[in-house]
């Protein structure tokens, strides 16, 4: 199977996703000597077009588990942005070490409907972005062996088909069917519902630099006030991740005890996840 270059495409609000993507793709690179492109559509101005790929590119595409699925307010973007002509594919999601649920069955299946051969799938555990000590420091050392494993893995089987039809779509979790969102609990077991929680700004560390407005994948912090919040939130903590000051944080009660019961529940390892049709 002939493969020209090797499109690295991915939402990634606070750069983990990218990282494992990118780390993916820059192997298979190695392997199979094509060039690689970055599509990256994260940010609003990013997600004015539609993208069509052709048979001779492989696309590695990533986006980061929210409550066990594909993020809701990225699927459209998913659906409707992205197309192929029966172009090899990989599937990849990160997720911040809890679960990735049905995640990376979804995304596979969505890649499938607009015309990918999705033909390999893995799913990678990363820092959490709600917590400083959930995953601190993944993907490491031993995560990016298993990334570097599935990258030689995928290469093996695009120079073993002799085209794309010969590429089988891979089963995760033996077939399981894609599941209804995770509930978030808060320390009492209870659903913690925190759906409209916002961060807040702490004016005496907040210079207005406009740097949380800048990198908001939704386009919802004001950029003449960034202490105003006036779009949604999809908690996706760029904004509290990247302000230079430390001035973005979340105050929401139900939240705060969704992260407590993560901390207490789920600072075990979580393994990444790999397969190939």
């Amino acid at each position: 199977m002939k493969i020209s270059g090797i499109k690295a495409v991915y939402f990634s609000a606070v750069g983990n996703t990218r990282k494992v993507v990118e780390a993916i793709a820059i192997m298979l690179s190695d392997e199979l000597g094509a060039a690689v492109e970055t599509v990256d559509f994260t940010l609003p101005d990013a997600r004015k077009s539609e993208r069509t790929f052709g048979p001779e590119d492989l696309v590695i595409f990533g986006t980061p588990t929210y409550a066990g699925r594909v993020p809701n307010k990225v699927l459209p973007f998913v659906q409707t942005l992205f197309h192929g002509e029966n172009t090899p594919a990989v599937s990849v999601v990160t997720f911040g070490n809890r679960n990735f649920d049905s995640s990376l069955t979804e995304l596979t299946e969505e890649l499938g409907k607009n015309g990918f051969k999705v033909f390999g799938a893995g799913a990678f555990a990363c820092h959490h972005v709600f917590s400083d000590v959930i995953a601190d420091g993944r993907p490491d050392a031993r995560d990016m062996e298993v990334v570097f494993e599935f990258a030689r893995r995928i290469a093996d089987r695009a120079e073993s088909a002799a085209s794309a039809d010969e590429l089988q779509v891979p089963v995760v979790r033996d077939g399981a069917p894609v599941a209804p969102y995770y509930t978030p609990l808060g320390l009492d077991g209870q659903p913690a519902k925190f759906l409209k929680a916002k961060p807040v700004t702490d004016k005496t560390k907040c210079d207005r630099c406009g740097q949380c407005a800048r990198v908001c994948p939704m386009g919802s912090i004001s950029h003449e006030d960034v202490h105003e919040v006036p779009g949604v939130c999809i908690k996706c903590h760029a904004c509290v991740r990247k302000c230079p000051h430390g001035a973005k944080h979340f105050e929401d009660e139900a939240f705060l005890s969704h992260v407590a019961y993560l901390e207490k529940n789920y600072t075990r390892r979580a393994e990444p996840e790999i397969y190939i049709g």
